[in-house]
């Protein structure tokens, strides 16, 4: 046995890419297994070996040597596939360091785990073998794509024509029935609520809740066995992950990629105090961000935040990117609270981050979508617009000022008969956010979206003033309080037929500004049929029928549906609307898009209306300047004051006539399409968009 040495120095740390961190995990050759587990601070490492039936029962215990960067090492006959395995470490006392040499531990790199009880987990050595069947991954474009933000659970859990034994599985998202759903809608992109293997917080269970979304990561390389269906749970873990990449192949055969939002910058350890499962007890004190006496520094809100300023910390989140994009062919990744990531040893936030740089710069995930969640809690963690090259980012920017456009100018309008503010903030967010984006990154820097998984749904943004968020069991006080919603004069359900109406046009003027923009446009799951979570705007802790999707529909939903299948078709046609690049002032720039602004007289846009709130109605024209797709040139009107108004078309060189596509005044979007010439005018009823070809 070692003895604990508190003057032993640590090894000095090994670089992110260094050949010394290569190899982690347990990997297989020749029926022999080799297990390579990083612990700087350890003084000794030990791997367990359990009953396949017994997890609590130790067959086998085999020491591990230490080989150099941190790195212990073992190779034992014993490691085979579906065999259960822990390992356990000691090391010197001191601020930061919790070593306990009883305590069973996860090993990081596990791909597969069973739960041996509350808190309590085993590593399952996986083989992983599949049969792609030659199917490869769909490689949409960045300027085609249109993201379908879901939960595996969610979308499936009450959906009819899916068989009940396959529920809110990985299975049912891929089963026909929601193939066709998507592809139906249009969109290119699923992205996926956290997959990894997680664990509800002890708070949540007291109160009889639970974890519903995810973010609290367990393990970085394992599917959640939750989601999976019965019968692979029952076979175990190797047929769990083997689910999982089935569904991954029938979304690919449908053309359909497969995104992971992934939780990197913390863990389900919490703070000191919290579950010692896997990080915390292998080497707490270089894992996690901490004050020098051993204080977390929480820069997630979570309770702990992962030091990535550690080269293996950092390299144990690019060797998951690295498992996930190719043995299980993920197409892209989006990082919650990406900010946490590219923090420096000082904490500080910088796009230079060698992790940052890593996950753009490896060969292992070229053609890899990277979108980051530009934010976290700490100091200077607001970083929108900041991450490099290569990176798509959340634009909360975006969110807020199309909320505000459509929702709370029109409910300042109403109490002070005139809006706060001018449309040229939402003329910049149509355009692509060029204040916020440098010309070098483009439009397609910019993630739109009005909604996501967190915050009200669509239709409780134009439901509600105030969010309803009592049964979370925090009294109301979780959940953001600044929501930019308006509820059109009912406070939740209403009869009021005027009420409904105008709820229902600002639905579709909120995502016909979310698929008209340039950018990249996120869709959130049920939003296309405005599903209700009844104003709870932090729906995190209910796995229920609040957040469970409901496929049966009125008119009305099916109506805008509709809306919503027509404006990604429109988008997809018309290249005008989805830039690659910048346009620059004087200057031909291939793959952007022209743009000229009139106001609704026809003219040109003067100064002083771009800020002026009594003229919030724009003409936006955008003419494409093709490299690989013929020319084309579209028209929107967009009117954002609660009063009609006549609108006159310009008069541009070169157009004859402008061809109705869309508009959102129509409750059904089948109108009969008609023909405009310029200088004609056209009525707009309030608070209406409308779209139009120019030919």
């Amino acid at each position: 046995m070692a003895i604990s040495d508190p003057a032993r120095p640590a090894p000095p740390p090994a670089p992110l890419l260094s050949p010394d961190l290569d190899r982690l995990g347990v990997t297989l050759q020749d029926g022999v297994g080799t297990i390579r587990v990083w612990s700087a601070h350890a003084d000794w490492l030990e791997l367990v070996i359990f009953d396949p039936t017994d997890l609590d029962w130790i067959t086998d215990k085999v020491p591990m040597r230490l080989v150099g960067g941190g790195v212990w090492e073992a190779t034992t006959p014993l490691l085979r596939p579906g065999v259960r395995y822990a390992v356990r470490t000691s090391g010197p006392p001191g601020p930061g360091n919790v070593f306990n040499r009883r305590t069973l531990l996860l090993e990081p790199y596990s791909r597969g785990l069973q739960s041996a009880g509350f808190e309590d987990w085993r590593s399952v050595v996986i083989d992983g073998s599949f049969d792609w069947g030659g199917v490869a991954k769909p490689s949409v474009p960045l300027d085609r794509t249109v993201i379908y933000e879901g939960h595996v659970k969610g979308l499936t859990k009450r959906h009819p024509d899916i068989p009940p034994a396959l529920h809110g599985t990985y299975a049912g998202l891929a089963h026909p029935a929601m193939i066709e759903h998507f592809q139906t809608l249009g969109v290119t992109s699923v992205e996926l609520l956290p997959v990894h293997a997680f664990a509800s917080e002890p708070r949540l269970l007291q109160l009889g809740l639970t974890n519903y979304w995810g973010y609290n990561t367990l393990n970085f390389f394992t599917p959640h066995a939750a989601y999976a269906t019965e019968a692979a749970r029952r076979d175990g873990p190797e047929a769990v992950l083997r689910e999982f990449k089935g569904m991954v192949r029938l979304l690919h055969e449908a053309g359909l990629e497969v995104i992971l939002d992934v939780v990197y910058n913390h863990t389900s350890e919490e703070g000191l105090g919290g579950p010692r499962s896997s990080l915390r007890g292998l080497d707490n004190r270089a894992y996690y961000r901490q004050q020098d006496d051993g204080t977390y520094i929480d820069l997630t809100g979570c309770g702990n935040a992962v030091d990535t300023a550690t080269d293996a910390a950092a390299r144990l989140v690019l060797d998951s990117l690295r498992y996930w994009a190719n043995d299980v062919q993920i197409d892209g990744f989006r990082f919650d609270l990406a900010a946490t990531l590219g923090r420096d040893a000082n904490h500080v936030f910088t796009p230079e981050h060698p992790l940052l740089r890593a996950i753009l710069d490896d060969p292992a995930l070229q053609g890899v979508k990277t979108i980051a969640e530009p934010w976290d809690v700490g100091m200077g963690g607001w970083q929108t617009g900041n991450f490099g090259r290569g990176w798509s980012e959340w634009n909360d920017r975006y969110r807020d000022r199309v909320r505000n456009f459509w929702l709370s100018d029109i409910d300042y309008g109403r109490r002070a008969s005139v809006p706060p503010v001018g449309i040229g903030g939402l003329a910049n967010r149509l355009a692509g956010s060029a204040n916020t984006f440098s010309e070098e990154r483009g439009p397609l820097a910019s993630v739109n979206f009005v909604t996501a998984h967190d915050g009200f749904t669509l239709n409780d943004l134009v439901s509600y003033d105030v969010k309803h968020n009592l049964s979370n069991g925090e009294q109301n006080r979780d959940g953001a309080d600044t929501n930019r919603s308006f509820n059109h004069g009912a406070e939740g359900p209403t009869d009021d037929p005027t009420v409904l109406a105008t709820r229902r046009k600002a639905m579709r003027n909120l995502l016909g500004t979310l698929l008209l923009s340039a950018g990249i446009p996120m869709l959130t799951a049920g939003d296309e049929f405005a599903r209700t979570q009844r104003g709870n705007n932090n729906a995190y802790c209910h796995d229920s029928p609040l957040t469970w999707l409901k496929w049966e529909h009125e008119p009305w939903q099916r109506d805008l549906f509709a809306h919503v299948q027509r404006l990604i078709r429109l988008r997809q046609e018309n290249p005008a609307l989805r830039p690659i690049r910048f346009e620059r002032l004087n200057r031909r720039t291939p793959s952007a898009s022209d743009m000229d602004w009139y106001d609704e007289h026809g003219e040109t846009m003067s100064a002083d209306r771009w800020g002026n709130p009594s003229h919030r109605t724009l003409q936006y024209v955008a003419a494409s300047t093709p490299e690989r797709e013929a020319f084309n040139r579209i028209l929107l009107i967009v009117h954002g004051i609660e009063r009609p108004v006549d609108v006159t078309l310009p008069e541009i060189a070169g157009v004859s006539r402008y061809v109705s596509l869309w508009c959102s005044a129509d409750e059904t979007p089948d109108r009969a399409p008609e023909t405009h010439a310029p200088g004609a005018t056209v009525p707009m009823i309030a608070t209406s968009m409308h779209l139009f070809r120019a030919e």
